[in-house]
This record gives structure tokens, C-alpha cells and sequence, in this order.
């Protein structure tokens, strides 16, 4: 082997090895979750967050499906995604009382089943890499409902909406890969993730998160953003129509 091909073989194997470490970090998140210290389960959902938004490009620059093939890495991703992305901030929600005390439960394994039912979907990406259905994103989903202090009936009421969304073809872009708009979709899921992290930062469980203005309008602007263009991409057809 020669030393070229022995580095590439080594670097995809690393790569996995960083994906399955986001199990890792989730495993920190849930520890956090039981301590009742939201802080650090806010924090830790936002480095899974970040390990995953990494770990494609890397992927796709140095080939592992070629260099590193006795790993799945799709596979692996969609394992390490479905606890980071759902089990953990369905827990998250459970610990905190964000959802009707009648109905927590209910909602709670509609979110679990749904979306494992999304992760196994044969269609889950169209091949202008749009998703169909919500793509399970609860580590951002719930994080954003508790620093909006959203309602429980509130938070309900979306979370069944995005939920049973995961079963439709309403098409959700990859904040990556998706092309059309990239320039400003882009930089702006930046923009939230660090707000994201900054107003995770400050999170008390005493006083809860003392935002300005501006922070709040990011939380709210980039959704709404996200919820435009995926109705746009749903009913307009391809990014080449």
C-alpha cells in the first residue's frame, strides 16, 4: 500500500470515528438532561450539532465510501443522529415540562415513532438534496421552544405539526448541500447556531435566558426562513423549474 492510499485509509476511518463520537457527546447531553443541567444539554446538543455538519464535507472530500468501506458511514450517521437528534431532546422535553402534563407522553412517543419512521425512509433526500418531510432536527427544535419560552400548549401544538410533517413531501433543505438560495441560507444557519450557542451559554435555570433584541429576532427569522423556502421548493418543483 502505498503511503498516499494508507493516509486515506486512516483519515476515513478517523472521520468515523468522529461520527460515532457524536453517540458520545449525546450520551453527555442525556447525562446533563437526568442532572436537570439544561445549560450543559443545550451545549452538548450544539456540538452534536456541529460534528454532524462536519462530518459530511469531510466525508465527501476524501471519499471514505472508497477509503474507508468495512463502515457504513451513512448508516452510522443515521444511528448517531437518531439519538442526538431525538431521543435526547425528547428527553430534554420530558425533563422540563414543556408539553400538557396529559398529553406529554403521547406526544412524546408520536415524536419518537415518526421520526423513526422518517430516519428509515427510502426517499429521505430528493437528489437536489432537499428532504422530504422534517428532517428530525429536534436537538434545534426544542432548544429553540425553550429559549422562546414557548407555551406548552404552544409547543405541542408544533411539535405534532413538525412530527406528522415527517411523513409528507414538503421539502426541507440541507443547509449545505441544497444550491438554491446557498449564499444566504448558509451564512445565515451560522448566524443561528452561534446565537444559538451564545444565548445556550447564558442559559440559568433560575432565570432562564435574558436575550436583546437582535437574538430574538434571529431565533425567530431564521424558521420562518427555513418554513418559506421549504413551501417554495415544495410547490414550485426542482431547484431547475
Amino acid at each position: 500500500m502505498q503511503p498516499g492510499e494508507r493516509f486515506n485509509r486512516n483519515a476515513g476511518y478517523a472521520l468515523h470515528v468522529m461520527t460515532a463520537s457524536g453517540a458520545a457527546a449525546g450520551l453527555l447531553a442525556l447525562q446533563a438532561v437526568i442532572d436537570g443541567n439544561v445549560r450543559g444539554a443545550l451545549l452538548w446538543l450544539l456540538v452534536c450539532q456541529i460534528l454532524d455538519g462536519l462530518d459530511g464535507p469531510i466525508a465527501r472530500k476524501i471519499d471514505v465510501v472508497f477509503n474507508a468501506p468495512r463502515v457504513d458511514g451513512y448508516v452510522l450517521d443515521l444511528i448517531v443522529d437518531y439519538v442526538t437528534c431525538v431521543v435526547v431532546p425528547v428527553a430534554l422535553m420530558i425533563r422540563l415540562n414543556m408539553l400538557p402534563s396529559e398529553f406529554q407522553t403521547l406526544i412524546a412517543a408520536i415524536v419518537i415513532l415518526l421520526s423513526a419512521l422518517w430516519f428509515a425512509r427510502t426517499d429521505i433526500e430528493t437528489e437536489d438534496h432537499w428532504f422530504n418531510g422534517f428532517p428530525a432536527v429536534w436537538n434545534l427544535a426544542v432548544p429553540s421552544f425553550l429559549i422562546l419560552d414557548l407555551s406548552q400548549r404552544t409547543t405541542a401544538i408544533v411539535t405534532v405539526l413538525l412530527a406528522v410533517s415527517q411523513l409528507t413531501n414538503i421539502k426541507f433543505p440541507h443547509l449545505v448541500r441544497v444550491r438554491k438560495w446557498r449564499k444566504f441560507t448558509l451564512p445565515f444557519a451560522i448566524i443561528y447556531l452561534l446565537n444559538l450557542f451564545l444565548l445556550s451559554w447564558d442559559y440559568s435555570n433560575t432565570d432562564g435566558i435574558q436575550y436583546s433584541m437582535i437574538s430574538l429576532v434571529i431565533m425567530v427569522a431564521f424558521p420562518i426562513y427555513i418554513g418559506a423556502t421549504s413551501l417554495v421548493r415544495t410547490f414550485s418543483g426542482s431547484e431547475e423549474s
